[in-house]
């Protein structure tokens, strides 16, 4: 069994802040990374809200700010496993067992930032057809709809982002969004808006993904007039919200109705010794630049507690 002083399970920006900050402080962290180190920030294509990029030149893409983040904490010390943890035992307090899929590790403290996942629609289609016309990542697979007609469900930023970007590649982009107004920030509605490859298709669900080897459309209702129908699209791309990576954390540490690690002010958890950073405790504002803010609160805390038992 491998023996740590700071474990991070997870390495999104909060994990990777919270690395920089450990190493710094000589803790010598271990990150965990899980399936993708960067988390969601690794799929989107451009960062334009996070201070310091302001520019087009500037503004990088989210791939790019997570190799600069990582090589940031490598650089104090921070060192890297690619592997995903699938249990923890935080019952008997400090020093906590992980596990991985290839190993098992003690640590004296544990700062959790394994975020959040795309939610799905659970609509016939939707699963059989994964990678098949069906995804969830338009910076991921954008690429192979040049010249086709797609359609994003959704209203929020996510759903507007990607929207946006997949205008590079599509002849057509259609939002299907379920209210009559986005959810989206209003910088993000205008550009959305004024692309002229881009319609919406207001109060609407989608009830079945249609297929034929590949996807060929979508049934829809509308939810006002309860009237149904059929688009044809070659691609549906998905973009409804998102749901926290808790599993592994049931009966650990406290979580919410909804799955989210509850943490007070100083990010720390029921947990004595652990400590949460992210979306995987912020339902809310799933930003960045408040992954960033938690995850340097996190370590910070996680610093002193150490120290404190010292």
């Amino acid at each position: 069994m491998q023996t740590e002083k700071v474990i991070i399970i997870g390495s999104g920006p909060a994990g990777l802040t919270a690395a920089i900050y450990t190493a710094r402080a000589q803790l010598n962290p271990l990150v965990i990374t899980g399936m993708q180190v960067g988390g969601q920030i690794a799929i989107t294509h451009e960062v334009e809200n996070y201070p310091g990029f302001f520019s087009a030149e500037q503004t990088p893409t989210g791939p790019e700010l997570v190799e600069i983040m990582q090589k940031q904490a490598e650089h104090f010390g921070a060192r890297f496993e690619y592997d995903e943890v699938v249990a923890v035992d935080f019952s008997q307090g400090s020093p906590f067992t992980v596990k991985t899929y290839g190993k098992e590790y003690t640590a004296e403290a544990v700062i959790v930032t394994v975020g959040a996942s795309p939610r799905r629609l659970d609509v016939p289609g939707e699963t059989e057809y994964v990678g098949r016309g069906v995804s969830y990542c338009g910076t991921c697979d954008g690429f192979f709809f040049r010249g086709k007609d797609v359609v994003v469900v959704g209203g929020g930023d996510s759903a507007l982002e990607e929207g946006i970007f997949l205008t590079r590649f599509a002849n057509k982009v259609e939002l299907i969004h379920r209210r009559d107004a986005l959810r989206g920030g209003p910088s993000l509605q205008q550009r959305a808006f004024t692309n002229e490859k881009m319609s919406f298709v207001w109060d609407t669900v989608v009830e079945e993904i249609v297929a034929n080897g590949v996807v060929t459309g979508v049934k829809v209702k509308n939810v006002k007039t309860g009237a149904a129908s059929f688009m044809k699209t070659d691609g549906v791309f998905i973009f409804v919200g998102h749901y926290p990576n808790s599993k592994f954390l049931e009966g650990q540490v406290e979580l919410d109705e909804h799955g989210y690690v509850i943490t007070d002010e100083l990010m720390r958890t029921s947990a004595p010794g652990v400590f949460a950073a992210g979306e995987i405790q912020d339902p809310v504002y799933r930003q960045i630049a408040t992954s960033v803010g938690q995850g340097t609160a996190a370590a910070m805390q996680c610093q002193r507690w150490l120290s404190d038992r010292e």
